[in-house]
């Protein structure tokens, strides 16, 4: 018998999200140089800054390359960032392995894709995720699926969830800086 979604986020310590389609809409404007401009969700940006705060792992996976998105997360602690990664699987392998001597086990990490390329590190993932527009291969697959959009707070949503399971939320310290 399948765990409760909830029951899954107890032994999580780390957190891995895709960028385009999780951590953004996926809806890409242009620049006049051709490049791609992506937005971020500030209550995303919250809930990833508080993690690392409260000594999770965070980290990002994306096919995709955003100099501004890399410069925003390394701004709210993100250490492991990985782009233009065109198998995730390998990205994966490489966060376990910097995080191995800490005990860090796939079964500790929360994964959140929408698509696809997200779907070989989403069956290694404790605890498999996607938005609720992720695509019904993926919707299928994981073990919860959010009702927020990509970009609208999918990330927060987990976090949120799994700090609060782990009686790690909102806690006093949290309203100082």
């Amino acid at each position: 018998m399948k765990k409760n979604y909830k029951e899954l986020l107890h032994p999580i310590k780390a957190f891995i999200f895709d960028m385009d389609g999780v951590l953004n809409s996926g809806n890409l404007a242009i620049g006049q140089d051709g490049r791609p401009i992506r937005n971020l969700n500030s209550k995303d940006s919250y809930a990833i800054q508080l993690a690392i705060r409260k000594g999770y792992k965070v980290g990002l996976i994306s096919g995709g390359s955003c100099a501004g998105i890399k410069t925003r997360l390394q701004g709210l602690g993100l250490t492991d960032i990985y782009m233009s990664i065109p198998h995730k699987l390998e990205a994966w392998n490489d966060f376990l392995a910097v995080y191995e001597h800490e005990g860090l086990q796939p079964e500790n990490i929360l994964y959140m894709g929408d698509d696809i390329p997200d779907i070989p590190v989403l069956k290694e993932a404790g605890v498999a995720c996607c938005p609720h527009n992720g695509v019904p291969e993926v919707r299928q697959l994981v073990d919860y699926v959010s009702p927020h959009l990509g970009g609208e707070g999918c990330a927060r949503d987990v976090i949120e969830q799994c700090l609060k399971v782990q009686d790690n939320w909102m806690l006093e310290d949290d309203f100082r800086w």
